[in-house]
């Protein structure tokens, strides 16, 4: 599907955290290290996916890495309908005022060109790209195991020789169909895991060890990253910690919004001196709430 443009609901965010998601320090390090790790690779070409925008958060970040001849894709309900009542239930419990058009406005902010855009189910995606075409790919759409199964193999299809995939919620207390499908694809499908954050999963269906032996010599020389390694599933497995970590460079807005001259009051005249000021009673109280569900089917 063509990039297109729908008309613009809100204005543009001034900066990169101004983007409402879930999109934690460690994780933008660690996407920002895979992506210009796969740069830096002569042989590692290919697009990039992520199945389930949100806001555009991540795709925001991940389009910053995209090279000339790759394709960026984004597949995601949006607006639509969803494909069954669970899924229906999802979406409409946490993701009620996601718009397609606040994703383009959100990351036209940032990019001079939307990437291709698949509004529909995540279900669709192995019939609208090539396999094995994609270098790197981010799997965060349902929470619902049936579905997430079926992103994780169409992932697999998808994947060039050596891609990363990185998996979200799949250890979140509210996401265990995530879980599920995330391990029983390193159980039964031959996905190597490289590392996990507190949020997401990192791994490969190619060669793993150039890759993890790489990360754990860069992640030795970060002081705001905690990390460990065990053995799990008969293969090394990199524990990170980000609590202290520090975000690398967020993506810079094509327009910045120009510094605003320090407000001066206008200077008082004798009459206005002498008015006393009318006494301002509050009436009520804001409220902030955060609704913190499943993951719409996306």
């Amino acid at each position: 599907m063509s990039p297109t443009t729908t008309q613009s609901p809100t204005a543009s965010p001034a900066n990169f955290s101004d983007v409402k998601g879930w999109f934690w320090p460690a994780d933008q390090l660690l996407f920002d290290w895979f992506l210009t790790r796969q740069a830096q690779v002569s042989h590692q070409r290919g697009d990039l996916l992520e199945l389930g925008a949100y806001l555009g958060k991540s795709a925001i970040f991940i389009g910053g890495h995209v090279r000339p001849g790759e394709e960026f894709t984004v597949c995601d309900l949006f607006d639509s309908p969803a494909p069954d009542d669970p899924n229906s239930a999802e979406m409409n419990r946490s993701y009620a005022t996601l718009t397609r058009r606040a994703f383009e406005t959100n990351y036209l902010a940032f990019h001079e060109r939307l990437p291709t855009i698949v509004q529909a189910p995540t279900s669709v995606i192995g019939g609208r790209l090539k396999a094995g075409s994609c270098r790197f790919i981010h799997v965060d759409a349902s929470h619902l195991y049936e579905h997430v199964y079926g992103d994780i193999e169409a992932a697999r299809t998808l994947a060039a020789t050596d891609a990363i995939v990185a998996l979200d919620d799949f250890r979140a207390e509210h996401c265990p169909g995530v879980a599920a499908a995330v391990w029983g694809a390193v159980a039964t499908k031959e996905l190597k895991l490289i590392c996990i954050t507190a949020t997401k999963a990192y791994g490969t269906w190619g060669d793993a060890e150039p890759v993890r032996a790489e990360l754990l010599d860069w992640l030795t020389s970060r002081t705001d990253l905690w990390h460990g390694v065990e053995e799990v599933a008969g293969a090394p497995l990199i524990r990170i910690g980000g609590k202290n970590a520090q975000a690398p460079t967020p993506p810079q807005p094509l327009h910045p919004t120009p510094p605003q001259p320090p407000h001066s009051a206008p200077p008082e005249t004798p009459d206005a001196a002498a008015e006393p000021s009318p006494t301002v009673q509050s009436t009520g109280r804001n409220v902030f709430a955060r609704v913190v569900g499943g993951r719409r089917r996306r």
